[in-house]
């Protein structure tokens, strides 16, 4: 499809009025960060409860058409907003039934790459944050049960730079995975 005024084969960039019939640039790409307007708000809570929604069903959520929906789904994918599409896996279904968040401190001579490096590794490790504090970083470790988790508490031990880990198990969850929205913009008046 040629947009009007646009010459064939031209690049248009998330910030171009072409591109976004003339919305707000928002995301890293832009000088500074615009708040989302309240339709991109619903398309995000919507595409988060369920990111195979129809276009069509969104549509009819925020009041657009369905190509006005897919143009701004695809305009908060270009920008970085929406950064992917993924399957939510159930842990106990998968015989995972033990969380644990494990701090780990480095010693003096550890390399942080290093470190990560070897973490990459191990499987069970779920997410891996790099902090600032006592601790050098922050692993969220699933695993089946209590002896596998005390076998992948081992094996981060060993790890050249890890000079101790601090471990706190999970008893219940009650949320997790949940990406914020930036806070909305106040009204002008």
């Amino acid at each position: 499809m040629q947009m009007e005024n646009v010459p064939a084969g031209a690049r248009l960039s998330a910030t171009d009025p072409a591109t976004t019939g003339g919305l707000p640039a928002i995301g890293r790409s832009s000088r500074r960060k615009e708040a989302l307007d309240a339709v991109d708000r619903t398309i995000l809570a919507a595409l988060r409860v369920n990111a195979r929604i129809p276009y069509a069903d969104l549509a009819r959520q925020v009041g657009l058409s369905g190509p006005s929906v897919a143009d701004r789904v695809k305009r908060l994918e270009q920008i970085g907003v929406i950064a992917g599409y993924h399957a939510a896996l159930a842990p106990a279904a998968l015989g995972l039934g033990v969380v644990a968040i494990v701090g780990i401190e480095q010693s003096d001579d550890g390399d942080q790459d290093e470190i990560a490096e070897h973490l990459v590794d191990l499987e069970e490790i779920e997410d891996c944050w790099f902090v600032a504090g006592d601790e050098s970083f922050i692993l969220k470790v699933r695993v089946a049960d209590i002896d596998s988790l005390e076998k992948s508490l081992g094996r981060l031990r060993k790890i050249p730079g890890i000079s101790r880990t601090h471990t706190t198990v999970v008893l219940s969850t009650r949320f997790e995975g949940r990406a914020a929205l930036p806070p909305e913009a106040p009204l002008e008046g």
